[in-house]
């Protein structure tokens, strides 16, 4: 879709919030996307092209509000839709979820999106499979829900058309069905057991005590907040222990707190005894309402960031003038507001702790950052820093160089562990080198013991010098064993440290301003960090292993189907694109994208890297 204009998006939201607020439909955690190209589709049936015009055509033909309600609710459904899903179900799913309830407890059940009533109806005839019509007639209840009523209304008459059972076995429309003519009615005996009723999943309550909640392919039209928020009404519906069944379309990796899988490739989950609260700032209540602000000063706001940033950072005119000291490099390499304004060749840190300026040249030449790893700081009193060197160049729009950025990141606690876990790692070899020779050591007695054994006869007096020798063995051997255990504890505590250190590596990847996304050789997607998810708003349980050329963003991902190709079979390739995209905010903008090769040390391609920023510059 286009992006909006400002004059026309805000139109777009008022046409929203009239349909909220005269029709009681909330499409407000639709993705805009998709529901601003089905509300197009129907204004262009209708001749209207402004949405002011349209919101006047809605106030004055009521008629048309069932035909924008059609366009935008696709009721897109079958009985036993994706049937590898439901033999799942029916095979695997509902014989556990029996067994774990007693012979004449009751089973409810919610079938969440249910369109025109076909999956209700297919929940129906699993369940009587598995128990018999009288058992079901007795215990089962399901309610199937929907915000569309006029999908309701054939729900509730059970009648469909030749096209529509299709899918149905002659067996299954002899069970179920009475035939009327040319359709196909489910019998009335069944029928009574399912209960329709219109429930909007984003603001009406939910259903209680639900045993198994089967919504397929409803979650996926929502946004990402609005998803978040369903799911904790999900999770307070079910039962302890209560099944969730989504559709192929769907996913629940960001939620494994409150749902575990039991099926991922058949989207299975159970509920587990976590709170909605679990799923971050997302939701800090499982029904609150949104909260907006607006944001001010972004100038004084972006200024103090900067200064206050913990890491140093120095930055430099294309014409190597500094321009920004922040209070962080002041403090570490004793620079001053004065140093504003000199060039950088006259200030110490242009060769202390590393030599800066060939690198800064670079940078500005090849207009791409670079890495300077392990710089070695001596500092008095006796104390040495690490800093891993970031020089970024800074370019404007017209990819004309503004200047370098540097920044000096202190990795001293990270060299520190390190240093600790070698010298860690040496003290345990040389551990192991002697229990090694304690062990030989202590074959060598028990020989020395067999041979006393024999001497017994002849030689008492030795017997009682020899058990001597051997407790005195024995104890040795236990002091030992005793101060292995104590290596091993040592080992465990230094593997935590090595766990820290490797979550301190995440958050620097995930730490980097622009748009990182590695993709494994089945163009799957491996890594998507913050930054990814800034520019396009796709969070990164929603792009993980996904395929690159499917995610729904705003950039043209097909046109780099080339360049990716090209950085798997070519370990050295490199190559940069300007994208005209759409961002997370539904702006346009170009963004550059920058496609390498994942190498490994020997040299072997496991995938591709794409980073991706903006060029020009933000709102």
């Amino acid at each position: 879709m286009d992006v909006f204009p400002q004059e026309s998006n805000g139109q777009f939201e008022a046409l929203l919030a009239y349909l909220k607020e005269v029709r009681g439909f909330d499409f407000t955690g639709y993705k805009r996307t998709s529901l601003a190209r089905r509300v197009q589709r129907r204004m262009s049936q209708a001749g209207v092209a402004d949405f002011a015009d349209y919101i006047d055509l809605l106030q004055v033909n009521g008629d048309e509000f069932g035909a924008l309600f059609n366009t935008i609710l696709i009721n897109v459904t079958g009985f036993f839709r994706d049937a590898d899903a439901w033999d799942h179900l029916r095979a695997e799913v509902v014989p556990v979820l029996l067994a774990e309830r007693g012979p004449d407890e009751p089973i409810r059940i919610w079938s969440a999106g249910c369109a025109s009533g076909q999956e209700a109806y297919s929940l129906a005839m699993v369940f009587v499979d598995a128990l018999g019509a009288d058992q079901f007639r007795q215990r089962v209840k399901i309610y199937a829900t929907d915000v569309d009523d006029e999908a309701l209304a054939q729900a509730r008459q059970a009648s469909y058309a030749q096209n529509e059972v299709e899918g149905l076995t002659d067996e299954q429309l002899e069970r179920y069905f009475e035939q009327h003519g040319t359709r196909y009615v489910f019998r009335k005996e069944l029928r009574r057991s399912v209960i329709f009723g219109r429930n909007d999943l984003v603001q009406d309550a939910p259903i209680s005590r639900i045993d198994l909640l089967v919504c397929r392919n409803t979650l996926m039209y929502f946004n990402a907040e609005t998803q978040t928020k369903v799911l904790g009404r999900f999770h307070f519906a079910l039962a302890p222990r209560g099944l969730l069944f989504l559709g192929k379309a769907e996913m629940l990796l960001s939620h494994s707190r409150i749902f575990d899988p039991l099926d991922l490739k058949r989207r299975m989950f159970r509920k587990t005894g976590g709170s909605p609260l679990g799923l971050g700032s997302l939701v800090s209540q499982a029904f609150a309402h949104d909260r907006h602000g607006d944001v001010s000063g972004l100038d004084e706001l972006r200024e103090d960031a900067f200064s206050a940033s913990p890491v140093a950072q120095v930055v430099v005119t294309s014409d190597d003038i500094v321009a920004l000291i922040n209070q962080q490099a002041e403090l570490v390499f004793g620079l001053s507001p004065r140093d504003i304004g000199r060039p950088l060749r006259d200030l110490d840190i242009s060769y202390r702790p590393v030599e800066l300026r060939a690198y800064v040249d670079q940078a500005r030449v090849d207009r791409r950052a670079l890495r300077i790893k392990d710089v070695e700081w001596p500092r008095p009193p006796g104390e040495t820093v690490w800093f891993e060197i970031h020089v970024n160049p800074l370019v404007n729009s017209d990819n004309g160089l503004l200047g370098v950025s540097i920044v000096f990141h202190d990795v001293s606690a990270a060299r520190k562990l390190l240093d600790e876990l070698e010298h860690t790692n040496r003290q345990l070899e040389s551990a192991y080198e002697e229990l090694q020779s304690t062990n030989e050591e202590l074959e060598t007695t028990n020989e020395e013991l067999q041979s006393t054994v024999e001497e017994l006869e002849t030689a008492n007096e030795e017997l009682q010098s020899t058990n001597e020798e051997l407790e005195t063995m024995n104890e040795e051997l236990q002091s030992t064993n005793d101060e292995l255990q104590t290596i091993n504890d040592t080992l465990r505590d230094r593997s935590a440290e090595l766990d820290q250190v490797n979550d301190f590596l995440e958050a620097i990847l995930t730490s980097v301003r622009p748009g990182i996304v590695v993709v494994s050789r089945e163009l799957r997607v491996v890594v998507w960090n913050r930054g990814a998810e800034d520019l396009w708003g796709l969070r990164r349980e929603e792009a993980v292993n996904e395929h690159l050329l499917n995610l729904d963003i705003g950039l043209p991902v097909a046109e780099l189907r080339a360049s990716v190709r090209s950085a798997m079979a070519d370990p050295d390739f490199e190559e940069t694109t300007d994208l005209d995209a759409v961002n997370r905010k539904g702006r346009r903008t170009t963004v550059r994208v920058v496609v390498g090769a994942l190498r490994r040390p020997s040299g072997t391609v496991d995938g591709a890297i794409l980073v991706m920023e903006p060029t020009d510059k933000p709102d």
